[in-house]
């Protein structure tokens, strides 16, 4: 079964960091763009940050973040483990929502867009 297992969410207080992880799992060819979302209670699903899967010789990938993260979370992935991790730094209680693992994975059956379970992060004040 192909799926996208997420890691790493809890309660961190205003300033601190956590790290979030995500793996692709089961009979994937290949790993296309992959990011991370975020849906906080009464608020719409909303991009994070995402990366590509190619780039320049040494480049993990083009990487998009929204603004409200810029300088404080950082995307990176492993194509070898099929793996997308967000380190987030400087949290602040507005980034408490559940965050979601999305990814193009190419199967059997093509290409497919996978989304996580999600993972509850809580930035106390």
């Amino acid at each position: 079964q192909v799926q996208l297992v997420e890691s790493g969410g809890g309660l961190v207080q205003a300033g601190g960091s956590l790290r979030l992880s995500c793996a692709a799992a089961g009979n994937i060819f290949s790993v296309g763009t992959m990011g991370w979302h975020r849906q906080a209670p009464g608020k719409q699903r909303e991009l994070v940050a995402t990366i590509g899967s190619r780039g320049t010789i040494g480049s993990r990938g083009t990487t998009n973040y929204a603004d409200s993260v810029k300088g404080r979370f950082t995307i990176a992935r492993d194509n070898a483990k099929k793996t997308v991790d967000l380190q987030m730094n400087s949290l602040k209680p507005e980034d408490t929502a559940v965050y979601y693992c999305n990814a193009d994975l190419y199967t059997a059956r093509g290409l497919e867009n996978y989304w996580g379970q999600g993972t509850q992060v809580t930035v106390s004040s």
